[in-house]
């Protein structure tokens, strides 16, 4: 299995030998939403002050002003790490380079019913297209195809890096509207590990110095043990910076591990209760160690938003990673499982399909006298194809169709964009197959063509009826939750 290479792309050219030079692994995002739910500890006056003083808010003019529709249901949060070496990064992260970097990321999905979450990991070697970003003179760059996703960061080549690029990235990539992005570095993972009086991490086997910097040459002292142990400050910067001598030494091969520390942080702060003694110091960390986007860029806008989080269930936040498979030394998104998984984000569905809106939907049960007879595609092949601009609806006929027993042999965007109705094109000796499929999509039209077989191509129409379909169960299965056995699941990405 080939193991992703080193190199970083960006608007502006690549970045300087100096600031590239001895570029190790970025820490683990700290689930930094957790951390803002200390803010409803209540504080108030010059402490509540402070904490508004405290906060750094990136420039919102470099946020794309082409982007999806606001979300119906729930909301979205983008967690970005940054190895950035400048101020006190330096003595924590070791080596050089000031340029803000980052390569563990996070697309949090908060349900409307204000009790579940997911969180999907985004590979940084993952081949995306980036849109135009805002570069800091003020003028754009041009789009680019086919470019690692943690470059979208570094464009500008900045200490605080390009938070709004990434998000541009991300929506472009996901077709949802982030509605927050939050950006945590070395020194404020580390702050905010300490504040909860360290995370509960587990090791398959021991870890030496030699493993987190395979470059010294040696094996050196002993890191840590195996087994269960707790964790703050540089030492859980080190466990979750830990890439060879664990699993296959890939960034990809770390992936779960991130994922149960995040899970064990979220855990230790809601053993500790909603209390101003103990969630004050975590509150002020926060505070003091993130970037965000001016929508929370005050103490009473975090207060609100926290007060959106403090109910939500261990055991129904999940963290998974975006479908992925290698391609070289690269990563590359599974097109069809991921817009499985971005359809069902935006209609607001868990991993398994369940409806987490908080809304009271509609029965669409019909009658026993109306039932109609259960389709079966079985021993039909249909290739389906997305005619609109709205993401996901070719993985979701997709869904569908599998569900009733069709074969699906392709699933894709049509070459044209704009189609308004639905339609079933079927080769001569495959009429009778496209009755079958009409009536999973009576609203269709069929139109008869030389070419053999069927093809689905989804119009406008079946965007405004078509009801959502869960992701994979391939998806589900691979789900970690926060309240996992920290030493159960550590592999693979």
């Amino acid at each position: 299995m080939s193991r992703p290479t080193r190199e970083t792309r960006h608007g502006q050219g690549r970045v300087p030998r100096r600031a590239r030079r001895r570029r190790s692994r970025t820490p683990l995002v700290v689930l930094a939403v957790t951390a803002l739910v200390a803010v409803v500890a209540g504080v108030a006056g010059t402490v509540y002050a402070k904490l508004s003083s405290s906060i750094n808010t990136f420039d919102g003019q470099g946020i794309d002003g082409n982007r999806p529709a606001a979300n119906v249901a729930g909301q979205n949060i983008l967690i970005i790490g940054s190895d950035s070496r400048s101020g006190n990064n330096a003595k924590l992260g070791g080596g050089t380079g000031a340029v803000g970097r980052s390569d563990t990321t996070l697309l949090v999905h908060v349900y409307g019913d204000g009790k579940h979450a997911v969180a999907v990991s985004i590979p940084r070697d993952t081949l995306v297209d980036i849109p135009r970003c805002r570069l800091p003179d003020g003028t754009w760059t041009a789009p680019q195809t086919g470019a690692m996703f943690n470059s979208a960061f570094t464009v500008g080549v900045t200490a605080k890096g390009n938070p709004a690029c990434t998000q541009n990235t991300v929506e472009k990539l996901t077709g949802l509207r982030i509605d927050h992005t939050i950006v945590v570095d070395f020194d404020g993972f580390a702050k905010i590990t300490e504040a909860v009086g360290g995370v509960q991490v587990c090791l398959p086997n021991y870890v030496y110095q030699g493993d987190l910097n395979p470059n010294r040459g040696s094996r050196g002292q002993l890191l840590f043990a195996k087994g269960l142990q707790t964790v703050s400050g540089q030492k859980a910067l080190d466990y979750v910076r830990i890439r060879h001598g664990l699993g296959d030494g890939s960034d990809i091969g770390r992936i779960k591990r991130q994922q149960a520390f995040i899970g064990s942080l979220i855990k230790k702060v809601k053993a500790q209760g909603l209390d101003p003694v103990t969630l004050l110091p975590l509150a002020e960390a926060a505070a003091a160690s993130m970037t965000v986007d001016p929508g929370l860029g005050s103490a009473d806008k975090l207060l609100s938003f926290a007060l959106g989080l403090k109910d939500i269930d261990l055991h129904n936040t999940k963290f998974v990673t975006l479908p992925w498979r290698y391609q070289g030394a690269r990563v590359a998104v599974v097109q069809s499982e991921a817009e499985q998984l971005w359809a069902a984000l935006k209609a607001d569905r868990t991993l398994d399909g369940a409806d987490a809106s908080g809304k009271v939907r509609p029965s669409a049960k019909p009658s026993a006298k109306s039932a109609p007879k259960p389709v079966s595609g079985a021993g039909i092949n249909l290739a389906v194809y997305n005619g609109t601009t709205v993401s996901g609806l070719a993985a979701r006929a997709a869904a569908e169709l599998k569900a009733a027993g069709f074969t699906v042999t392709a699933v894709g965007t049509a070459a044209s964009q704009s189609t308004l109705k639905t339609v079933i094109q079927y080769g001569p000796a495959a009429t009778d197959q496209a009755r079958t499929v009409a009536r999973l999509h009576p609203k269709a039209e069929r139109v008869p063509v030389a070419a053999p077989g069927i093809t689905l191509i989804l119009g406008s129409d079946y965007a405004t009826s078509a009801a959502p379909a869960p992701t994979p169960t391939t998806l589900n299965g691979k789900a970690r939750s926060a309240d996992d056995d920290p030493c159960s699941n550590l592999s693979y990405g």
